[in-house]
Order: C-alpha cells, then structure tokens, then sequence
C-alpha cells in the first residue's frame, strides 16, 4: 500500500498539471480562432502523420546517433582526464585557467567554427556536442576527486595499500556520484546544442525537422510536435541516466 500511494503521489501531480497546461492551451487557441497555431489534437494529428511516413523516426535517429557519438567520445577524454587533474596538483593548476576560459562560451558560438573546420554534415554537430558536453564533465569529475574526505586516503594508507589499490578501490568509488552529476549535465546540454546546430548546418535531425516545418506551409502543428517530441526525449534521456545513481557503488551517496 505505501509503494502504491508513494508512485501514485509522484504520477498523478505533474499529470494533473500537463492535463491543465493542454486545456488552457486548447481554450486559448480556440477563443482566438487562431488560423496559424495548433489546437492540442492538430499537433497530435501531425504527430501521427510523420511517424506513419517514418519521417519522424528518421530524424530521431540522426539526432540520437550525434548525441551518442559526440557524447560518447566526451565522456571517454572527460573522465580520465578530470580524475588525472583532480589527482594531480600539478596537472589542475596547468590545464584548470584554460577549461575555465573555454568553458563559459556559447556552443552556438562555435558553429561557424564547426562548419569551417567540419563542414555540413553530421561532423560539425558531433563537435558541438564534445565540446559543449566534455567541459562539464571534467569540471565535475576534477571537484569530486577534491572533495573526498581525506580520512578515507588516510585509513588507506595505514594499510599500506599501493597507490594503485587506493586510487582504485577509493578514489573512483568515492568520485563515482560526481561523475553521474556530470553526466547528467553533459547529457542535457548535449541534446539542446544537436538541435540548435541541426536548425543551421543540417538537412536531418529534429532541430531540422522544425526548421523544414516552418519553411514549408508554416506547419506549426509539426514544429509543434518536433518541440514535444524533444522534451520526451530530454526528460526519457535524463531518467536513464539518473538510473545509475541504483548502483551499488553509488547507493551510499544517495541514502535519505
């Protein structure tokens, strides 16, 4: 009964907001006899006709397939070097000044630079991605090595174990929640920056989808669609990712 009641408190308020956020947006575009916004079942309509003509699945996958390489690759240069630069003094005071002045600019800033050194293709949103996404990352993982309690590195080193050994059994475990934290805000920024650079640089992919939408009849009800569709996919995205945070080696930092 308590398992029950504590889904159905977590399901049913944000359900009951969407369902009030639909009647009001229905309500409005009908008072004002809109002939260019969509009514709720317009935009479900439209919904319908791209994915029966498998437009719509094709542009999904263009856009997954680039938030998976360009994050993936982040994810593998980000990890190793934010526990190196965490680890090692030296190394964060050498590469720390240069993330920080590059990670405050604009992913949409580095679109001309893209295409200039990439291209049009899907190269140029694959960079977007690295490089909007690997600077979080490194800047999470870098503070969670920081942040470990230094009586666990001295309880190990009583026992004499190796560095290895303490970096290993200690170090990552402990670091572990920071990187997950980082994921998350990777991962995000990943998906909005593949659709702002879909909407200059490419002919496929959601961000595409809405631009062609607009360009073609003012299809509102599509563009529309394409905005919802990227929503479900960013909220499906980070419940995924918050799925690591069940893992056995990170259930400690998340006890209540």
């Amino acid at each position: 009964m308590r398992a029950s009641s504590a889904t159905l408190t977590k399901i049913v308020p944000p359900t009951v907001v969407i369902v009030l956020l639909i009647a009001i947006w229905w309500i409005v575009v009908v008072k004002n006899d809109s002939a260019i916004f969509p009514t709720p079942w317009q935009v479900v309509a439209g919904m319908l006709e791209l994915g029966q003509d498998g437009t719509l699945w094709e542009h999904i996958g263009a856009s997954l397939f680039r938030v998976a390489t360009g994050f993936g690759l982040a994810f593998l240069v980000a990890v190793p070097l934010g526990l190196w630069m965490g680890w090692v003094s030296g190394a964060f005071r050498t590469l720390n000044p240069i993330f920080q002045m590059l990670r405050p600019i604009s992913p949409i800033a580095w679109i001309p630079i893209a295409i200039l050194w990439f291209g049009v293709g899907d190269l140029s949103p694959i960079f977007l991605i690295f490089i909007s996404s690997v600077f979080p990352m490194i800047v999470q993982t870098t503070a969670g090595v920081h942040m470990i309690d230094r009586r666990y590195l001295r309880a190990a080193a009583n026992f004499g174990v190796s560095r290895w050994v303490l970096f290993s059994r200690v170090v990552i475990p402990a670091v572990l929640p920071e990187i997950i934290v980082g994921i998350r805000i990777g991962i995000g920024v990943a998906w909005l920056v593949v659709v702002a650079a879909e909407m200059i640089a490419l002919r496929s992919g959601l961000g595409y989808l809405i631009i062609d939408s607009r360009n073609a009849g003012n299809r509102y009800d599509l563009v529309i669609a394409s905005m919802i569709i990227i929503g479900a996919i960013g909220l499906l995205l980070d419940g995924t990712t918050r799925l690591l945070e069940r893992l056995k080696t990170v259930k400690w930092r998340y006890v209540r």
